[in-house]
Protein backbone atom coordinates (compact mmCIF):
# COMPACT_ATOMS: atom_id res chain seq x y z
CA UNK A 1 0.00 0.00 0.00
CA UNK A 2 1.35 3.22 -0.78
CA UNK A 3 1.86 5.53 2.00
CA UNK A 4 -0.31 8.92 2.46
CA UNK A 5 1.01 11.94 0.90
CA UNK A 6 2.00 15.59 2.88
CA UNK A 7 -1.29 16.90 2.12
CA UNK A 8 -0.03 20.65 3.15
CA UNK A 9 2.69 20.03 0.56
CA UNK A 10 0.26 19.41 -2.40
CA UNK A 11 -0.39 22.21 -4.68
CA UNK A 12 -4.60 22.62 -5.09
CA UNK A 13 -4.07 21.06 -8.54
CA UNK A 14 -2.09 18.05 -7.18
CA UNK A 15 -4.85 17.47 -4.58
CA UNK A 16 -7.55 17.22 -7.09
CA UNK A 17 -5.68 14.85 -9.01
CA UNK A 18 -5.21 12.72 -6.20
CA UNK A 19 -8.61 12.63 -5.46
CA UNK A 20 -9.67 11.84 -9.13
CA UNK A 21 -7.05 9.09 -9.25
CA UNK A 22 -8.28 7.58 -5.90
CA UNK A 23 -12.14 8.34 -7.10
CA UNK A 24 -11.20 5.93 -10.15
CA UNK A 25 -9.60 3.23 -8.28
CA UNK A 26 -12.20 3.02 -6.16
CA UNK A 27 -14.63 2.46 -8.72
CA UNK A 28 -12.80 -0.10 -10.17
CA UNK A 29 -12.36 -1.73 -7.15
CA UNK A 30 -16.32 -1.41 -6.25
CA UNK A 31 -16.79 -3.04 -9.77
CA UNK A 32 -14.05 -5.91 -9.46
CA UNK A 33 -16.28 -6.49 -5.73
CA UNK A 34 -19.40 -6.75 -7.20
CA UNK A 35 -18.06 -9.27 -10.26
CA UNK A 36 -16.62 -11.30 -7.22
CA UNK A 37 -20.19 -11.19 -5.83
CA UNK A 38 -21.77 -12.16 -8.51
CA UNK A 39 -19.13 -15.19 -8.97
CA UNK A 40 -19.81 -16.04 -5.60
CA UNK A 41 -23.49 -16.32 -5.91
CA UNK A 42 -23.13 -18.51 -9.32
CA UNK A 43 -20.94 -20.46 -7.57
CA UNK A 44 -23.39 -21.14 -3.87
CA UNK A 45 -26.17 -21.62 -6.42
CA UNK A 46 -24.45 -24.46 -8.24
CA UNK A 47 -23.39 -25.70 -4.89
CA UNK A 48 -27.16 -25.72 -3.84
CA UNK A 49 -28.22 -27.45 -6.95
CA UNK A 50 -25.77 -30.36 -6.18
CA UNK A 51 -26.82 -30.83 -3.17
CA UNK A 52 -30.35 -30.74 -3.51
CA UNK A 53 -30.13 -33.60 -6.56
CA UNK A 54 -27.77 -35.75 -4.09
CA UNK A 55 -30.76 -35.31 -1.22
CA UNK A 56 -33.40 -35.89 -3.89
CA UNK A 57 -31.56 -39.20 -4.77
CA UNK A 58 -31.43 -40.43 -1.19
CA UNK A 59 -27.62 -39.58 -0.96
CA UNK A 60 -26.30 -38.47 2.23
CA UNK A 61 -25.99 -34.38 2.48
CA UNK A 62 -23.87 -33.84 5.37
CA UNK A 63 -22.62 -37.08 6.71
CA UNK A 64 -20.33 -38.08 10.21
CA UNK A 65 -17.09 -36.75 8.61
CA UNK A 66 -18.51 -33.35 8.01
CA UNK A 67 -19.77 -32.95 11.44
CA UNK A 68 -16.64 -34.35 12.75
CA UNK A 69 -14.54 -31.77 11.06
CA UNK A 70 -17.44 -28.95 12.48
CA UNK A 71 -16.94 -30.10 15.72
CA UNK A 72 -13.03 -29.88 15.27
CA UNK A 73 -12.67 -26.55 14.15
CA UNK A 74 -15.03 -25.20 16.40
CA UNK A 75 -13.27 -27.10 19.48
CA UNK A 76 -10.27 -25.59 17.75
CA UNK A 77 -8.26 -28.29 16.56
CA UNK A 78 -8.94 -27.84 13.14
CA UNK A 79 -5.13 -27.72 11.70
CA UNK A 80 -3.62 -29.40 14.39
CA UNK A 81 -0.42 -31.43 13.85
CA UNK A 82 -1.05 -34.77 13.29
CA UNK A 83 -4.37 -34.18 12.41
CA UNK A 84 -5.32 -36.79 9.45
CA UNK A 85 -5.79 -35.20 6.19
CA UNK A 86 -9.87 -36.13 4.71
Amino acid sequence: MDTFPDLGSLSDQELKDLIQQLTEEEVDISYKRRILHGKIDILRAELVNRLRKKHDQGEDVITGADVQRLTDILAGRSGAEGEQPE
